[in-house]
């Protein structure tokens, strides 16, 4: 791996976007945990599926900085009861808490390796560290270089296909994430200088991936619209909740969000 570049350094934030236009996957600081962002194209994507052990065609999500992000969601296709306008309000109100993801119909810009069909609805999922994280302004700069790709993002971790592993948790070590990625020499480091302090700004979080909703479908509980949970990661569902009561909306749990991620645990935490 190339050594350490710091995500809130200007200059390190620059040239990892660089090296990112030149084909290089980085293994960026997320918020409080790692995640790998590349070009999103095709080719890209297979490379990292390859890199972490994964199938070559998994699908994969996109990360865009937030000006950037409703270019991805075909905002006439929502289901009846929610609006543009409020669920934008909604992405700032969970961006603002930290690290989150979405999962919404697809534009006619994202790819097919960047989506999926749910129920006959083209899919797309966007993960995105919040606006807490100096890593805002590497995404920025990374999207610009990128043109018009859109930017990949998957968890810092090796696949299960590769470890054998039920789970492999993303990482939130700088650390150990280089230990484990050593042979992969594209591989480029933008870390936090400090990941105590990172981890503490987000107290409502726990250092894995993200939680996910959905709002390419919805359900009516109680005559109000809920969103569905797809994944139960580092926002425990009851923040989600409360904060989604804010908006009028309601929450109902998807099969896969019924137990929580798994959160990677090291010998020493540094």
């Amino acid at each position: 791996m190339t050594p350490h570049l710091y995500v809130d350094d200007p200059k390190d934030a620059r040239y990892a976007a660089e090296l990112l236009r030149s084909g290089a996957p980085i293994a960026q600081a997320f918020g409080n945990f790692y995640a790998i962002t590349a070009r999103g194209d095709a080719a890209s994507v297979g490379r990292i599926n390859v890199m972490k052990g994964r199938p070559v065609d998994q699908v994969g999500s996109v990360t865009l900085p937030r000006s950037r992000q409703s270019t991805i969601f075909d905002w006439s296709a929502l289901p009846d009861g929610l609006s543009r306008e409020q669920l934008e309000a909604v992405f700032d109100a969970f961006f603002e808490l930290g690290p989150f993801g979405f999962r919404g119909p697809a534009s006619e810009r994202v790819g097919d390796h960047l989506a999926s069909l749910d129920g006959g609805v083209r899919t797309t999922q966007l993960i995105a560290p919040g606006y807490a994280c100096p890593s805002t302004e590497f995404l920025e700069h990374a999207a610009a270089a990128a043109g018009d790709d859109l930017l990949y993002v998957t968890s810092a971790n090796r696949s299960r296909h590769l470890t054998g592993a039920d789970d492999t948790p993303a990482h939130w070590q700088a650390k150990a994430l280089c230990a484990e990625f050593a042979s992969a020499g594209s591989l480029v480091l933008l870390g936090h200088p400090d990941e105590t302090a990172a981890r503490q700004r987000y107290p409502r979080h726990l250092p894995m991936s993200t939680t996910i909703l959905a709002f390419h479908r919805t359900e009516r509980l109680n005559g109000r619209v809920c969103l569905s949970l797809e994944r139960h990661g580092s926002l425990h569902l009851d923040d989600v909740a409360v904060l989604l009561a804010q908006f009028d909306l309601g929450l109902v749990l998807g099969p896969r969000a019924r137990s929580r991620l798994t959160l990677r645990t090291y010998p020493e935490v540094a």
